[in-house]
């Protein structure tokens, strides 16, 4: 990629799609502010839990799976939050609070210094174990 990345309506990084390590790491350089540093503490925190991790950034989204083309987290920066989409969130102990007109699908919206690193941890382990959404 060249250039200074170009940032969308509520400071979320506008990167091309594309699949593996690379594209994801562009996406997170190109956070704005305090968020570039949770991205990466995001981004460690899911290659720890789950070694072999498959990334790719989608719909200027990260994407994090198991298996090729399924999905089981992504998230997306927004003006004063990151907001971290779990798939099959209704399925994780206990459950994200924020809710989606997707049935399946729940939020984490992060907000500077509010990252609770262990809960986070456990919700991405039990998120990989479960079936990835296509997409």
């Amino acid at each position: 990629m060249s250039g200074k990345a170009v940032l969308l309506s509520g400071g979320n990084p506008q990167i091309p799609k594309g699949f593996g390590n690379a594209p994801v790491q562009a996406y997170i350089a190109a956070m704005p502010e305090w968020k570039r540093g949770v991205g990466e503490r995001l981004d460690a925190l899911v290659e720890k839990a789950v070694p072999g991790v498959r990334k790719a950034v989608k719909w200027n989204s990260p994407f994090y799976g198991v298996e090729e083309d399924s999905w089981f987290l992504s998230y997306h920066c927004f003006t004063k939050y990151i907001k971290v989409t779990f798939f099959r969130g209704t399925s994780l102990a206990p459950a994200p609070t924020g809710t989606s007109k997707h049935p399946e699908v729940r939020y984490l919206d992060i907000y500077e210094n509010k990252l609770d690193e262990d809960q986070f941890t456990d919700w991405v382990r039990q998120a990989s174990r479960l079936p990835g959404e296509k997409l």
